[in-house]
């Protein structure tokens, strides 16, 4: 039984065959009409959502296959009956199932019983669909990854240890600019290697960086105090003025305009986060293929 939980659990040929899936799927997506046909896909949220519902729902829909949403406090997820019980049951109704939730624990333990394929929508500790969509674009704009830096700014959270667990695979130069204050509380948990650093100086981080990504400073369920450490924090054309001439700049979204990004950059030439969210639709087909194969 193979699921998708974390970047980590697969090799660089495995996650090299997901985004050539992916790009057949979206240079020809007619030839995938009918390969879901008569399969459903299970979703629980258990977070808010917008493009990971969207686009799990409409690209197994575009394979010709059924999508049924789970309310959590509906079916009872975890209170009405263990987590274990609930999958149990739904092992007998649908072919895969893709949770979003705030325990990755949770997501480990369910795939271990091997019932079905599980895809991590996202959790507290990761968010592999959304850097292997990142892979994507990056690939198509500026070529193999390998040959790029690329500049993380922002938070220590679930999508930048997706990005590090990448990292570690392909062994493309990654600079990460955190505050001060996110370093001391989390240097001990990223381990560096020639191709990673880590600077509070953001200048430095995005100096010749080929593509520069952000996130929200506050993630689903913080406090808000957490902002100020990152004021002096925010992606804009100042700060890519220090990046390559040509670079991308890239955010998972939603974006909280004039916080993380400035909107004059959200809304420019540098900027491919809209592409970015659409590929979340192709390589998650390629995902889904993979696992039903």
């Amino acid at each position: 039984m193979k699921h998708f939980i974390d970047i980590s659990d697969f090799n660089r040929k495995q996650l090299d065959a997901i985004i050539k899936k992916a790009k057949q799927l979206k240079k020809n997506p007619n030839k995938v009409s009918n390969k879901c046909h008569h399969k459903t896909l299970g979703m629980i949220f258990q977070k808010e959502s917008t493009r990971t519902r969207v686009s799990f729902n409409v690209g197994f829909s575009k394979m010709g296959g059924n999508c049924i949403e789970l309310n959590t406090s509906s079916i009872g997820f975890g209170e009405r009956e263990s987590h274990e019980d609930v999958l149990r049951a739904l092992s007998q109704y649908i072919d895969v199932l893709m949770i979003r939730n705030d325990d990755h624990n949770i997501l480990k333990n369910l795939s271990a019983l091997n019932l079905i394929p599980i895809i991590n929508g996202l959790s507290d500790y990761s968010h592999p669909c959304q850097i292997l969509s990142d892979l994507l674009t990056i690939t198509e704009k500026l070529g193999e990854i390998q040959n790029h830096k690329i500049c993380w700014i922002g938070d220590y959270n679930n999508v930048l240890r997706s990005l590090i667990e990448l990292q570690y695979i392909y062994n493309f130069k990654l600079n990460i600019v955190l505050p001060k204050e996110i370093v001391r509380k989390n240097k001990m948990k990223i381990i560096k290697n020639n191709n990673l650093s880590i600077t509070s100086i953001i200048q430095d981080g995005v100096k010749s960086a080929h593509c520069v990504m952000t996130d929200a400073w506050i993630s689903m369920g913080e406090s808000s105090s957490k902002k100020r450490y990152f004021k002096n924090y925010q992606v804009n054309s100042d700060v890519m003025k220090n990046a390559n001439r040509d670079a991308i700049f890239m955010h998972c979204l939603p974006a909280h305009r004039n916080e993380e990004v400035s909107s004059e950059l959200l809304d420019s030439n540098h900027s491919v986060v809209w592409e970015q969210a659409q590929n979340r639709m192709f390589v998650q087909q390629a995902i889904i293929l993979e696992l039903l194969s």
